[in-house]
């Protein structure tokens, strides 16, 4: 299985550290976010990634490379301006699923999470075209995203077992998912997504481990102070 670590936001709430440097770049305990993710994926097997980037993107080159001082091979999907999660997906699907049918890992590039990446399935279903890794409800998004009843996602809760929970950024996905979106169009994922869910096609688990959406100063200098105080750095 391929991944793709998406990198290419614009990163307006962690201004103004993000003036000059690009999201990923933003340092957990010493080590870049982006960083964090390629040896988490590199530990479960994963090593072929693909990252794609937009504003500040040669930064992220010049950091990275090639990926071989991390173990792993890295691709660069370019955008001259960020096509949104699933168009810039959909730009990167000859890098991340050659044949058009083997389905990829894909993880936000601003997130921090210990999740252990091997526990996602290497296949998904034929009648499934994603599967979502899901945690519990943060305080800036209360309401959660999508409705977990078993292993399946669905659209609203049909029994007291069901919980609303958040969406991680985390997924496993169909190139099929993609088919009515050309490359370099721009797209959300969340529409992509819902479809999905109505007709029956996204399978989900609960992830209960240390997850934080690194979407502001104050909640990376909080994950920065956890990570340090944990590893004991």
């Amino acid at each position: 299985m391929r991944a793709m670590i998406l990198a290419a936001g614009l990163g307006t709430r962690m201004r103004p550290l993000t003036l000059e440097t690009p999201k990923p770049l933003l340092k957990i305990a010493g080590r870049s976010m982006i960083e964090h993710h390629i040896l988490r994926l590199r530990a479960a097997g994963i090593t072929e990634l693909v990252i794609n980037h937009a504003w500040l993107g040669e930064q992220i080159e010049n950091h990275l490379g090639d990926g071989d001082r991390l173990g792993v091979s890295i691709s660069y999907s370019a955008e001259p301006e960020p096509l949104e999660t699933a168009g810039g997906i959909a730009k990167a699907l000859p890098l991340l699923s050659p044949d058009q049918e083997t389905p990829f890992l894909v993880v936000n590039g601003d997130i921090y999470c210990e999740y252990s990446f091997e526990q996602l399935p290497a296949q998904l279903s034929e009648n499934t075209v994603a599967h979502l890794l899901l945690v519990d409800n943060p305080e800036h998004n209360p309401d959660g995203d999508f409705v977990l009843q078993g292993q399946e996602i669905v659209t609203k809760k049909m029994d007291t077992s069901a919980s609303q929970l958040t969406f991680s950024g985390i997924s496993v996905l169909s190139p099929r998912l993609f088919a009515g979106i050309q490359a370099g169009e721009k797209a959300p994922l969340a529409p992509l997504l819902r479809q999905a869910i109505a007709d029956g096609q996204v399978t989900g688990e609960r992830y209960c481990g240390y997850w934080v959406d690194v979407g502001t100063p104050q909640r990376l200098a909080e994950v920065d102070k956890a990570v340090r105080t944990q590893h004991g750095i």
